[in-house]
């Protein structure tokens, strides 16, 4: 044991310790962030519910009434999650004032990539101009988007970049089975894309997420890879319904008034609410236990797109300041949760 009035080595610096190696040196970033701008694409055939009722023996009003979708947008076979997220990229960075060279990051949230790797989101920068940005996936399913939000706010405070890319982008028509009754007439294909960049006031509230593993089997895939390659069926989506249904309504409203409390605003505050497009009934549960004013515009655009998990709440938030331009510096309460089970939420203020 060293004596305490004798220097230890770590002390005196002769071993290369504390006192005799350089102090790194460390990026400070801007004090705030904003969402700039959005662009948006979706598939360019419109599917109505006619047009999937035989396989699963049920109708247009059992679908209207239990998920609120009329017509979902969905691509065609040469289309793939990539162009979709291309197209909405390109017009989030012109709206946004910016060229793609200022893009630091480039953040894509799918479950519909082509290929395991490499990432979607290296190639959407080399396609948009944003290299040598940092590019990676994330997957995180129906809170891809809002997890990408998260980390574009902490890197651009934090120095790692001035400017980030934001895209959610899936093909889900690529994973339906269309006998299956659990999801396949939900699903719908596009891209919602966000640049988030500093500001000279908070554009984003902390965020709140996280997982609940104890449900990883509820939403996913019919099978493995490896099962796949020994036989079985190729894989699709399917989902335990109730179960994401319960888990949705009850859980994740708990997720939403956390994050209204976080941000320090309350319901009335709020220019526009944002839901993941999975369901018109929990959006209007939502609402209701949110205790949501009449003041608050709601996003449904499930209704004409259908559930585009990553792409849901960027396509949303898109359509609604397509519709109500007046929206724009006003608050808006965006959450998403899909499988993993995984949440994310936060308040931002609408370019």
């Amino acid at each position: 044991m060293t004596d305490a009035t004798t220097p230890s080595p770590a002390a005196d610096g002769t071993d290369g310790s504390r006192a005799s190696r350089p102090i790194l040196q460390q990026r400070r970033g801007h004090e705030f962030t904003r969402i700039l701008a959005f662009g948006a694409a979706r598939g360019e055939n419109v599917v109505p519910n006619d047009d999937l009722v035989g396989p699963i023996d049920s109708s247009d009003e059992w679908i209207r009434q239990r998920t609120g979708i009329v017509t979902r947008k969905r691509a065609g076979a040469d289309v793939e999650a990539v162009d979709l997220a291309e197209t909405a990229a390109r017009e989030a960075i012109e709206k946004a004032g910016i060229t793609p060279d200022q893009i630091g990051v480039v953040l894509v949230s799918t479950v519909t990539h082509t290929v395991a790797t490499p990432s979607m989101a290296s190639l959407l920068a080399e396609r948009i101009g944003a290299t040598p940005a940092a590019a990676y996936d994330v997957s995180a399913a129906c809170a891809g988007y809002a997890y990408g939000i998260a980390q574009a706010d902490s890197f651009i405070k934090s120095g790692l970049a001035d400017h980030v890319l934001v895209v959610g982008a899936e093909k889900l028509s690529d994973v339906v089975d269309p006998t299956d009754r659990s999801i396949s007439f939900l699903l719908g294909d596009g891209a919602g894309a966000a640049v988030v960049g500093p500001s000279d006031f908070p554009g984003i509230a902390p965020t709140i997420w996280g997982s609940d593993g104890s449900k990883w089997d509820a939403i996913g895939m019919t099978a493995t890879y490896n099962e796949w390659a020994a036989g079985a069926p190729r894989p699709t989506m399917r989902q335990a319904g109730q179960t994401v249904f319960r888990w949705a309504v009850w859980e994740m409203v708990k997720v939403a008034r956390e994050a209204l409390e976080t941000a320090g605003v309350r319901p009335e505050d709020l220019a526009a609410f944002v839901p993941h497009q999975a369901n018109i009934r929990i959006i209007d549960e939502f609402a209701k236990q949110l205790g949501l004013p009449d003041t608050v515009t709601i996003a449904r655009d499930i209704t004409t797109t259908g559930n585009t998990s990553a792409a849901s709440i960027p396509l949303a938030t898109h359509r609604l300041l397509e519709e109500h331009p007046e929206l724009s510096g006003g608050l808006a309460l965006q959450i998403g949760f899909g499988a993993g089970l995984v949440f994310g939420a936060q308040v931002v203020v609408l370019p």
